[in-house]
């Protein structure tokens, strides 16, 4: 059960574990394997807060503060401790989280990303039961749209807030 002050928080997320991944904050000890695996013009060019190239600085700066409050990285690993996807959680206001995520390359295409981001909306509804989860995605980015699908959001036809992105919702079946 989580204490009342983190309840409205991303501090303290417990991790998750699926069949083939464990998710867990990342630690700066995580910093190089960020790196590695954000450093790729699909991922850059995809998630518009990313800077080309991914520097190990830049990853540092993603994993943040010990403190986290508003926004959280989580990274979704194998059971051997390959870092495959990165679910980025962020609180938008008091009535929605977002979720957002990238693969790496050599993960692609194997179910990893419906995996983790299926694992963090289980962990979302426990700890913040009254709000919405969104994701913002590309209509044209496929792989991502039917990833979305696939996990239980729809497309509200509602731009986000970043350029050429939509809004979609979840909404458990």
């Amino acid at each position: 059960m989580f204490n009342l002050a983190s309840r409205y928080t991303l501090a303290k997320l417990p991790p998750v574990e699926t069949a083939r991944l464990r998710l867990n904050r990342l630690e700066p000890a995580d910093a190089e394997a960020v790196r590695a695996l954000t450093d790729d013009p699909a991922i850059t060019g995809a998630v518009d807060f990313l800077p080309d190239p991914f520097t190990l600085a830049n990853a540092r700066q993603l994993i943040g503060p010990a403190k986290v409050t508003k926004d959280c990285f989580l990274g979704a690993k194998r059971p051997d401790g390959t870092l495959v996807a990165i679910l980025g959680l962020h609180l938008r206001g008091d009535q929605a989280v977002e979720v957002g995520y990238w693969v790496g390359g050599a993960a692609r295409g194997q179910g990893y990303g419906s995996e983790a981001v299926s694992a963090a909306l289980g962990l979302l509804r426990q700890r913040f039961p009254h709000r919405f989860i969104v994701a913002e995605c590309r209509p044209e980015n496929a792989a991502s749209v039917g990833l979305l699908k696939k996990v239980g959001f729809r497309d509200t036809g509602d731009e986000g807030h970043r350029p050429g992105r939509r809004i979609f919702t979840y909404e458990p079946g």
